[in-house]
């Protein structure tokens, strides 16, 4: 019987599993009342027990009980733990910042900045969370039907009696600031008449849309709190995009960087400040700003949330970007909200490419301000160019809400964000070869039929020229720029707006390189208000190269909805280009051009080796005043005496830079001329005994000396 083998029984692997889980519920609920394992009785039965037996092992259950202790004490106390790490990092931070603002307070300012904005989210929380209700109850008799109308009339006539006021002040020392806002009344109107519905326009979203559009260039161009915010801001994110160098360095060597477009603070500056954009959105900061931008123009403007979400969102980033917030609402949107939508894309310029024009030189004050005001515009003539006639489904924001995207850490996201850019730079890379080989075999082209009728200097720039004139015009551009101006605008429609801000850094080079104006009859550089005007025209994708990728964005996103898109993609493509337009005609409404940065009399007053544009502003205000005569002598100009030099200055076109102080004695006066016919006559006796002749100096200057 010994040896006959026991029968084994089947166990079943669930079940012990189960019992493992059970044992280890059990082991955690018996340490936390203080017994041992496998015990059930209570704990004095349990501490008789350990007597009797005396048993070492478990001994070490014991020590576990005042971690367990601590453990729960922590548990209870986490959120005062929590304020009290908090309390501790904020006096670090603060201590650190005022000594770092005591030591140095120019370079701790950036800090400083950054704190305050910190300071003032948190207070808008604390208040909102605090006297929200009480102020929506206080504006609740606002929502009276009769009331409201009566208060949007009367905040109307003040506006518009406010505005009417402020330009028959304001213009009276600049009038072509008249030309800016005649710009933006021909824009307004050919919209309108070019409306798909014009019974339907509401005029509150428009009229709302290009106020918070006048606001913020008031701000920006004339205060002088925002002036210096933005060109702050423009130098902080120069600062930052520098530091670009250290990878690209790395990855193509100093030569290639240096020597190359490609590799030239130009295309790596794409990569990293896509990381960057990609960071901010996984850190959910970017989220809260679009959020923020569009509950104000969903509030004054009276927009559907959706449209208004994609639009703010294009200040940050570009055409196909923007739309991906609202992806899961895009097959329920109207056409009219899609219509504000390609708007909003076409009418702005995204993050990454801003940081490739600031290093071309453009002013990023002037970009950055442009792409903020593109945003209400585009909603304001996008509303007036296609009205909203059907019922949407997205009137208030309930609902709709912006994802935070797919990356699981903020590692993941720094990497994904670069990744992404490679398709980009790809893009701009190829644009480039193509498009500007393809503009050189267009201007071959012209130049040969040209050639067989006497027009060798035809071109596709001189073509643009004279058929956009009339827009630059309205722009407020001076007439003598609006060649080089409509030339731009051109390029800008037809190949796209990198290529165009590519050759305005030129232009603007050649000005602040001291450059002669004229040459051969064509002018170098541009006046500096020009070149700002210039600067808010080109900010936008709105170019025909862009039709492709708007399309293939939006279809991606809804295939369902590809006719729609295809139908309103050319009217949207219309209404940004004047959303770029009327921003332009509000910078020169508000555009001042400053007075000359330098110290004229000591400028004058010293031998100037080499050209430069201060040089040429002190001349040019010194002839423009008709008052200007110098006694020099061998060793330099000396001091100034006034005396009439109109005579003298009658027969010359323009001025120009002085590029030697140094003269013979007697009176100079910078001036220009722009042919030899201009020389002879200035070669005059005026006034009997007041001789002018012209003199050119070694250096090249051309001086009026009596």
């Amino acid at each position: 019987m010994e040896n006959t083998p026991k029968r084994r029984q089947s166990i079943s692997l669930t079940s012990v599993a189960n019992g493992l889980e059970n044992m280890g519920a059990e082991l955690l609920e018996s340490l936390e009342e203080g017994r041992t394992p496998g015990n059930v009785s209570s704990p004095a039965e349990a501490r008789d027990s350990w007597t009797e037996s005396r048993l070492e092992p478990f001994s070490r259950w014991r020590n576990l009980r005042p971690a367990l202790r601590a453990r729960r004490f922590c548990q209870e106390h986490t959120r005062l733990f929590r304020w009290v790490c908090a309390g501790l990092l904020c006096t670090a931070f603060a201590a650190f910042l005022l000594m770092a603002s005591l030591l140095d307070f120019q370079r701790a300012l950036a800090l400083f900045v950054l704190t305050c904005v910190g300071l003032t989210v948190l207070a808008h929380s604390l208040l909102k969370r605090l006297l929200g209700p009480r102020l929506l109850r206080c504006v609740e008799p606002l929502g009276h039907y009769h009331l409201g109308l009566w208060f949007e009339r009367a905040l109307a006539l003040s506006a518009f009696l406010g505005l009417v006021s402020w330009l028959v002040l304001d213009t009276s020392r600049q009038p072509e600031q008249l030309v800016s806002f005649a710009g933006i009344c021909v824009l307004v109107s050919l919209l309108f008449a070019c409306s798909k519905h014009h019974r339907s326009v509401s005029w509150r979203t428009v009229s709302w849309g290009l106020g918070l559009q006048f606001a913020l260039g008031l701000f920006v161009i004339r205060t002088e709190p925002g002036f210096i915010a933005f060109q702050w801001m423009g130098k902080q994110i120069q600062i930052f995009l520098s530091y670009t160098d250290a990878g690209s360095s790395f990855v193509f060597g100093e030569a290639m960087v240096k020597g190359v477009f490609a590799f030239q603070q130009v295309l790596p500056i794409v990569v990293f400040f896509s990381c960057v954009m990609s960071v901010l959105y996984y850190a959910g900061l970017m989220q809260w700003v679009i959020q923020k931008i569009s509950w104000l123009m969903r509030a004054t403007m009276d927009t559907t949330a959706t449209e208004t979400l994609s639009v703010a969102g294009n200040i940050f980033v570009s055409q196909t970007e923007a739309p991906l917030l609202i992806r899961p609402y895009l097959a329920d949107m109207t056409l009219s909200e899609i219509h504000a939508v390609m708007t909003g894309g076409y009418a702005t310029i995204a993050g990454s490419l801003m940081g490739a024009y600031i290093s071309f030189g453009i002013d990023a004050a002037s970009l950055i301000a442009a792409s903020v005001m593109a945003a209400p515009c585009a909603l304001a003539l996008s509303k007036l160019a296609y009205p909203e006639v059907e019922e949407s489904k997205f009137k208030s924001a309930e609902g709709v809400k912006l994802t935070g995207g797919d990356a699981q850490n903020l590692l993941e996201a720094a990497s994904s964000g670069a990744a992404v850019s490679v398709q980009l730079v790809g893009n701009i890379g190829a644009n480039l070869i193509a498009f500007l080989a393809l503009l050189a075999f267009v201007n071959a082209a012209l130049s040969w039929l040209g050639a067989m009728v006497g027009a060798q200097e035809l071109s596709f720039q001189l073509i643009c020229s004279y058929a956009l004139r009339p827009v630059a015009f309205l722009m407020g551009v001076a007439w003598e720029d609006c060649p080089v101006v409509a030339e731009l605008l051109g390029i800008k429609l037809f190949l796209n707006e990198f290529v165009a801000y590519q050759e305005l850094s030129q232009y603007k080079q050649r000005r602040l390189a001291g450059a002669e104006e004229w040459v051969g009859g064509k002018k170098q550089w541009i006046s500096v208000r020009a070149e700002i005007l210039t600067t808010f025209a080109l900010c936008g994708f709105a170019n025909f190269s862009s039709i492709g990728i708007m399309l293939g964005g939006l279809t991606s996103m809804a295939p369902q909805r590809k006719s729609d898109f295809s139908r309103i993609v050319l009217r949207a493509l219309c209404t940004g280009t004047c959303v770029s337009l009327a921003n332009a005609c509000v910078a020169g409404i508000l555009y001042v051009p400053p007075r000359a940065a330098a110290d004229c009399t000591a400028l004058l007053n010293t031998t100037v080796s080499s050209s430069s544009f201060e040089v040429y502003q002190c001349c040019r205000e010194a002839f423009q005043r008709g008052i200007a005569s110098i006694d020099s002598d061998d060793a330099g100009i000396s001091s100034w005496a006034y005396v009439s030099a109109r005579p003298c200055s009658e027969p010359l076109n323009q001025p120009a830079s002085l590029k030697n102080g140094r003269s013979q004695r007697g009176a100079l006066l910078s001036a220009w001329t722009q042919n030899e016919e201009d020389t002879q006559r200035a070669r005059s006796n005026p006034q009997g005994d007041l001789h002018c002749e012209w003199e050119m100096n070694v250096s090249g200057c051309k001086s009026l000396r009596f």
